[in-house]
């Protein structure tokens, strides 16, 4: 519920106080279990980040780089059926653009993070044979991600957007014919996290 709220209203605009009664409790309750709004953001923003690491844990058990790559074009997939995440994720991560915004050290690292991750299952999908070999692991990486994120705030516009289709076709055009099998192939030992 607070991440709807801070979806809908903002970090900047949601109080405390509107937060907890959308909870359904007290102000003096939900401070109990958090010191301040900060605090609560870190743990709604944390929340999506346990879940997101459970997606795509299916993904990278024994199918490496490529799994990596079905699990962002799958993620791309699910995030259609929770626009209150989409919507929480792009308002934030552009209010948290501001230096002293308490989410922006958040937003930095993650960013830097999922880089740093996409780029190593690029450059292992390039090593197996799976991408094409003049691809630069660390520009498709930050493509890639730009390219995720700048889809979803295009959707929230026009919700006939396929996130999952463009971002399909993006890692096509870098495969080669053994990696279009090797995407194909991917199937997660699990369903991902609300599925």
């Amino acid at each position: 519920m607070a991440s709807d709220h801070f979806a809908e209203r903002g970090f900047l605009s949601a109080t405390i106080l509107e937060i907890a009664a959308v909870c359904g409790i007290s102000r003096a309750g939900l401070l109990h279990h958090f010191a301040d709004k900060e605090a609560l953001l870190e743990a709604v923003l944390e929340a999506r980040d346990i879940e997101d690491r459970e997606r795509f844990r299916p993904y990278a058990r024994g199918y490496g780089g490529m799994g990596v790559l079905r699990g962002m074009v799958d993620l791309a997939d699910h995030n259609r059926l929770v626009p209150g995440l989409i919507e929480l994720f792009v308002r934030l991560s552009s209010e948290a653009s501001a230096a002293d915004h308490p989410a922006h050290e958040y937003f930095r690292r993650r960013y830097e993070r999922i880089r740093s991750s996409t780029g190593q299952a690029i450059a292992l999908a390039i090593a197996s044979g799976q991408l094409r070999p003049d691809i630069d692991p660390h520009d498709a990486a930050l493509r890639l991600t730009a390219t995720m994120d700048g889809l979803q705030t295009q959707w929230l516009f026009e919700r006939s957007i396929d996130m999952a289709g463009a971002i399909r076709a993006m890692l096509r055009e870098w495969m080669t014919p053994t990696g279009e099998a090797a995407f194909e192939a991917v199937v997660p030992a699990a369903e991902p996290v609300g599925a």
